[in-house]
């Protein structure tokens, strides 16, 4: 496992389960291809995987 994430947001959230809406937000995402750098663990895993159809996940 890498250390870190690097996260960018590729498709809008506007049409989301308001679930996904706020994990999307708790990862720091706000527009598309916004990007940002998150610890490499179980609690970011699973966020990801529940929204893994608008993310795009690099481990660094």
């Amino acid at each position: 496992m890498a250390e870190r994430l690097k996260v960018t947001l590729v498709k809008s959230p506007i049409g989301a389960v308001p679930k996904n809406k706020k994990t999307v937000a708790a990862l720091g995402l706000r527009k598309i291809n916004s990007t940002n750098e998150l610890p490499d663990n179980k609690a970011v895993r699973g966020m990801l995987q529940q929204v893994q159809h608008m993310v795009k996940v690099e481990e660094l």
